[in-house]
């Protein structure tokens, strides 16, 4: 990756600055928040600065050094919060929103502050009010969550994880952050598993940024590190084993018509079509031929596959089931990615690729008719796993840890709820 001395150097001294200016202050963050003055329940001032932490969107790219060093400084200001005893549960019992005034925004507001979220400036009291609306969408959108405002279960259980584990989640991420950034090329594709999202770097830069589909629990997108190197335009599906198994069969004996329905073709090992009628359902031997699903607007992969070797046989695609991209927890795959708004990644990819622009792409979609292209510059792409990170002073993002690999089942918020 060609990150420059002189980037990286300004993250690195970013990071000693506000550790320097900032340690005093660290150290007495409980007590001063335990000090902050009362005000009354209603504050017609608003103060647009209450959330005093630095802008949760960036176009820094996860894996870059900056978020390594702005991952550091994280660390330690959740050290001292630790050492100060950590924080205190907000109680989960009512639904809190603008609007609300109940003893319990009390604690809320104490928790918001710990975090940066909310300023002290905004005081005390049992208002739920312009501050603690702007803090608590702050906290939502640090967390992967839906900036609603509203307290809900998944903002409830993520708030109140304990600045402990917290603490760990925040080492165990730093290290795997050490471990790749800068060294996945100055033009890539990231995917990051844990928050389900795309980014598409250049020149140390986030240009693209898309909302993904990534695998289920029992069926886990793996780690994966190659180069997209092959386009294909109304693709052909063609099911692995294991949904034959977990999903076609079963669904088949309910109804014999799945297969017909769905524009899935059978073919056996030497290449000649069956008919699905003269299959015997009740048993698994329907593994043996390969299910083929015609191009098309009910195709699994839609309008698109981007492709690139793997050991695993996944690749990336377009999908017809759109409004998976709008649920809030986006494990819903059989390995495979799903990318909303996957024509602007794939003109992005082919950028280099002559007689492929924007124009050309979209034509070749409408004539649904299966079209491999070759990548002339084929990208690095990289699955990976990070939970937790960093991308300026005060913005500490933290994702559900959906595969358990961080070590604490408290992390696993996905499926304790």
């Amino acid at each position: 990756m060609r990150t420059s001395r002189r980037f990286f150097l300004s993250g690195a001294s970013a990071l000693a600055a506000a550790m320097v200016a900032g340690r005093a202050s660290a150290q007495d963050v409980i007590g001063d928040i335990l000090k902050s003055s009362a005000r009354g329940n209603w504050d017609d001032q608003f103060d647009a600065r209450a959330s005093e932490g630095g802008k949760v969107a960036s176009t820094l790219p996860i894996f870059s050094p900056q978020t390594v060093a702005f991952t550091e400084q994280a660390v330690a200001q959740y050290h001292n919060i630790v050492a100060q005893g950590g924080w205190t549960d907000v109680p989960a019992t009512k639904k809190l929103q603008l609007g609300v005034d109940d003893p319990d925004v009390v604690p809320l507001r104490k928790r918001l502050m710990m975090a940066g979220d909310l300023s002290q400036s905004a005081g005390i009291s049992t208002a739920f009010d312009s501050y603690v609306d702007s803090a608590v969408k702050r906290f939502q959108l640090r967390h992967g969550l839906p900036a609603d405002g509203s307290m809900g279960k998944y903002t409830y259980a993520a708030m109140n994880v304990s600045a402990q584990i917290r603490l760990g989640q925040l080492q165990t991420n730093l290290q795997r952050l050490k471990e790749k950034a800068g060294t996945l090329g100055s033009r890539y594709v990231l995917v990051d598993i844990p928050a389900a999202q795309i980014e598409a770097v250049e020149n140390d830069r986030v240009v693209l940024r898309h909302t993904a589909i990534v695998g289920k629990i029992d069926r886990q997108t793996p780690i994966v590190n190659s180069k997209i190197n092959e386009i294909i335009v109304n693709p052909y599906w063609n099911a692995p084993v294991s949904i034959v198994r977990k999903d076609i069969i079963p669904l088949m004996r309910k109804d014999p018509d799945y297969l017909k329905n769905s524009h899935i073709r059978l073919f056996a090992p030497d290449g000649s079509e069956v008919d699905p009628m003269n299959v015997d359902w009740s048993t698994d031997d329907a593994a043996k031929y390969r299910f083929r699903q015609d191009p098309g607007s009910e195709n699994a992969m839609a309008s698109v596959k981007i492709n690139f070797p793997s050991p695993d046989g996944v690749y990336m695609h377009d999908t017809p089931q759109q409004s998976l991209f709008g649920k809030m927890m986006r494990f819903d795959s059989s390995g495979c990615v799903r990318v909303q708004n996957v024509r602007d990644l794939v003109t992005w990819i082919l950028r280099d690729t002559p007689g492929w622009d924007r124009q050309h792409f979209e034509a070749a979609i409408k004539t649904g008719q299966n079209t491999p292209i070759q990548v002339t510059n084929p990208v690095p792409v990289h699955f990976l796993y990070l939970s937790a990170w960093s991308t300026g002073p005060g913005v500490v993002q933290f994702r559900d840890d959906v595969y358990a690999l961080d070590g604490a089942s408290e992390l696993q918020i996905t499926s304790s709820l």
